[in-house]
């Protein structure tokens, strides 16, 4: 495992504290994304993709936007002996800093495989896959030492009950701050009695389309209240139109639009905002800020394809941050709001090095994303070698950027 280029939690680290910041578990996917389709293909017909790109997605878009953000990362997950399974196994650990201790390789497992298809700005996947040969709780044993473990609740594998105990409530006994999130529920019963698991979560953080089915609520702000009386950190994502989040522990309660964007690719933007959100709980910042910044990081993640390795780095957010400040004088209204919301990055980007993370370089998307164009001498801004190899030129602008496999 690398270095971090960054550690936003450098100040917090003793001999004595938590091994990792982040522990995660679940199923690792190789994702093949496809772009720029016009249409999805009708029955019988072909339809040619502009682009393409191959990443580890799943749990992996969790383990890497939160290793990209400098938070020290483990992930538990199984991994099949394949070349898809060699291929997700090195990106994560070689590339993306990644620690698979507790993740484990499986002879004669066929890695799941996602296809993923970008439409305009929504998408559509078809996937494949069988059940782990391992349960995922037999594969940790016991968690880790951790800042925040984050989980997704299941009826299949509860956090905890009578008389049982999950690997997710002995992280919490550990002092392990629990972030839940909620998967889609094909079966369309969005159970509440799913929620109780929520008894040894410190925080929830559905998009309002689940916390609305989940708590009965008419509306993403309603669900709130009902989700802040169960936990004390309430979280609902609600896409462009921001997020919104009650903190029952400072008393605060805050709304943060999300920033302008025009969005390519959804995948992973839920995942890479919980990322942002933890990172800024883990920091202890105001909530209205942690918000801010979870939402920047989607935002940045929306305007390219990719999945997990579309997750923004923290290199991209002090390009980002560098270009907002730049324009606010004559940007608009708009602009210069924006300039103030986040003025508090001011305090962090000064301490980024000039060789910070970031998720590409050499890339038309990557310019495109930041809004800047390449520099007139022909060179690049250093990065992090042990995150990725630079690209060659891309063939267009929705090529994947590094390190999507290109094919």
């Amino acid at each position: 495992m690398s270095a971090q280029a960054y550690d936003p939690l450098a100040g917090q680290r003793t001999p004595e504290g938590p091994q990792f910041d982040v522990f995660l578990a679940g199923t690792v996917f190789l994702d093949i994304i496809f772009t720029g389709l016009p249409a999805m293909p009708e029955a019988g017909t072909e339809i040619w993709a502009e682009g393409m790109g191959s990443c580890p997605g799943g749990i992996a878009n969790l383990a890497i936007a939160t290793s990209r953000l400098g938070l020290r990362t483990s992930l538990a997950a199984a991994f099949g002996d394949d070349d898809y399974g060699d291929f997700c196994w090195r990106t994560l650990e070689e590339q993306e800093a990644v620690d698979l201790t507790r993740s484990q390789r499986f002879e004669h497992w066929h890695s799941p495989v996602t296809v993923s298809m970008a439409v305009e700005r929504d998408r559509s996947m078809v996937t494949h896959g069988h059940p782990p040969p391992m349960p995922v709780s037999e594969m940790i044993g016991t968690p880790p030492r951790s800042r925040a473990v984050i989980v997704s609740l299941s009826p299949d594998e509860p956090l905890g009950g009578p008389g049982a105990s999950s690997w997710a409530e002995l992280a919490h006994r550990e002092g392990a701050l629990i972030f839940a999130d909620v998967g889609w529920d094909p079966s369309g019963t969005w159970s509440r009695a799913l929620l109780d698991q929520l008894s040894i979560c410190h925080a929830f953080m559905p998009n309002a389309t689940e916390a609305m089915a989940y708590t009965g609520a008419d509306t993403p702000r309603d669900a709130l209240y009902t989700i802040a009386d169960k936990v004390p950190l309430a979280v609902v994502t609600d896409g462009a139109n921001g997020a919104m989040a009650i903190d029952s522990t400072t008393g605060e309660e805050a709304f943060v639009p999300a920033p302008r964007v025009t969005a390519l690719d959804p995948t992973g933007a839920g995942d890479v905002f919980g990322a942002g959100f933890v990172l800024g709980t883990l920091c202890e910042w105001p909530l209205d800020d942690r918000l801010a910044f979870a939402g920047v990081c989607a935002a940045l993640a929306v305007q390219q394809f990719g999945g997990s390795l579309a997750a923004p780095g923290w290199g991209d957010i002090a390009d980002w941050w560098h270009e907002v400040r730049a324009s606010a004088g004559h940007g608009g209204a708009y602009g210069s709001s924006l300039a103030r919301r986040y003025a508090f990055l001011d305090r962090l980007v000064p301490t980024v090095p000039v060789g910070a993370v970031r998720r590409a370089a050499a890339t038309i998307a990557r310019y495109a994303d930041v809004g800047m164009a390449p520099p007139a001498s022909g060179k690049q801004p250093e990065r992090d070698p042990a995150r990725a190899e630079d690209d060659p030129p891309p063939e267009g602008p929705d090529t994947p950027r590094a390190p999507a496999q290109k094919e």
